[in-house]
C-alpha cells in the first residue's frame, strides 16, 4: 500500500513501484501511474491503488465425479492486472486519504471472480469423468480446462485481468473413498513385500544351504584326506618293518655266514695247529728215541735248568754243607 504523511494540511503519497495510482481533483485526472510521488489535499482528492505485480490465488473447491463421487480439488492461478484503468473503473479500488488503505475489499471481489470462474469449468468436466479417470488423468485435464476457460472468460479482459498461469495441485476423493482405493494397491504392495521377502529368505535359505553343503562336502574331502594319511602311514610303517626286518635278516644271515666262516678257519687253524705240533711232538719223541740216555739227562737239566727260577744268591748252612760233603765223599769213595 501507499505511504500517506500529513504536512499542515496537505498530504504526500509514495507509492510502490508495483501499484498504479490514479489521482483525481474534482473529476480530472492530475496523476496516474506506477511509482508515483505527489502532494494533494484530501478534500479535493479521489485516489484509487491498482496493483500490477503478480499474484497468486489459491482455491479449493468441492466437485462430483460421473460416478458420484466427491472430490475436492486443489488449484492456484496466477494472474495480473494488466489494464490498471479498467480495473479501476469496474471495481473499487479508492484509497482512504488520510491512511492509504483501501475502503473496499476489491482483491476480494477479484477472487471470488477468478475462484467461481475456475470452479465452473472444474465442475463441468468433472461431471462427465468417472472416479478412476479423475484420479488418473484428472489433474491435466482440469489444468487446460480452466486454463482454457479463464482465458475465454470475456469479463476478465473487460476488469483488466490477465491470467498468467493455472496449475492444478491435486483431485482428491473423500478420505473414505481413498482408503477404500488405497486397499487394493496397499495390498498388492505387501503382497509384493512379502513375495520379496519370502524370496529373500529363499535366498539366504539356499545359501545357508549351499554353505552347510561345502562345509559337508570339505569335512568329507578332509576325512577322506585323513584315512588316506593314516593308510599312508600305516603302508609305511609296514613297509619300513618290512624292510628292517629284511635288513635283520640280511644281517643275521651275514653274521652267522661270517660265524661259519670264523668258525672254519679257526678249525681248521686248529686242525694245523694240532697236525703241526703231532708232527713236532712225533719228530721230537722220534729223535728222544733215538737218543742215548745221557744225552736225554743232559737234556732234561738243562730243560730243567731253563724252568727253574733266577737264583741270585745262594745261603749253605752248616749242616746242608756237611751233608752235601759227606754225600760227595760218599760217591767218590765208591768209584774205582
Amino acid at each position: 500500500m501507499s505511504d500517506i504523511t500529513r504536512r499542515l494540511g496537505w498530504r504526500h503519497l509514495r507509492s510502490a513501484p508495483t501499484a498504479h495510482v490514479r489521482h483525481h481533483r474534482r473529476g480530472t485526472l492530475v496523476h496516474e501511474g506506477a511509482g508515483l510521488s505527489f502532494w494533494f489535499r484530501a478534500l479535493t482528492a479521489a485516489l484509487s491503488e491498482v496493483p500490477v505485480d503478480d499474484r497468486e490465488l489459491a482455491m479449493v473447491f468441492h466437485a462430483r465425479t460421473a460416478d458420484f463421487q466427491d472430490v475436492t480439488v486443489q488449484a492456484t492461478v496466477t494472474y495480473r492486472i494488466s489494464e490498471p484503468a479498467a480495473a479501476a473503473t469496474r471495481l473499487d479500488f479508492s484509497l482512504d486519504p488520510d491512511t492509504g488503505a483501501w475502503r473496499g475489499a476489491p482483491l476480494e471481489q477479484l477472487a471470488t471472480l477468478l475462484t467461481e470462474t475456475a470452479q465452473q469449468h472444474a465442475l463441468d468436466v468433472l461431471a462427465r469423468t468417472p472416479l478412476a479417470e479423475a484420479l488418473a488423468d484428472g489433474v491435466a485435464t482440469v489444468r487446460e480446462r480452466v486454463r482454457d476457460g479463464l482465458t475465454a472468460e470475456p469479463r476478465l479482459p473487460a476488469t483488466g485481468i490477465e491470467v498468467v498461469a493455472v496449475r492444478v495441485v491435486a483431485v482428491r476423493p473423500e478420505p473414505e473413498v481413498e482408503r477404500a482405493l488405497r486397499t487394493p494397491a496397499r495390498e498388492q504392495i505387501q503382497q509384493e513385500a512379502d513375495r520379496a521377502t519370502y524370496e529373500r529368505r529363499a535366498v539366504a535359505v539356499e545359501r545357508e544351504r549351499a554353505i552347510a553343503e561345502n562345509e559337508l562336502a570339505s569335512r568329507i574331502e578332509l576325512a577322506r584326506r585323513e584315512e588316506q594319511l593314516v593308510e599312508q602311514h600305516g603302508t609305511n610303517a609296514r613297509r619300513e618293518a618290512e624292510e628292517n626286518a629284511a635288513a635283520d635278516a640280511i644281517r643275521a644271515e651275514a653274521e652267522a655266514l661270517r660265524t661259519v666262516r670264523l668258525a672254519r678257519a679257526g678249525a681248521e687253524a686248529a686242525r694245523e695247529t694240532g697236525e703241526a705240533r703231532a708232527a713236532a711232538q712225533d719228530a721230537w719223541l722220534r729223535v728222544h728215541g733215538e737218543a742215548d740216555a745221557a744225552t736225554l739227562h743232559a737234556l732234561a737239566v738243562t730243560r730243567l735248568a731253563e724252568n727253574l727260577p733266577r737264583v741270585d744268591s745262594v745261603t749253605l748252612s752248616p749242616d746242608v754243607l756237611t751233608g752235601l760233603l759227606a754225600k760227595l765223599g760218599g760217591e767218590a769213595g765208591e768209584r774205582p
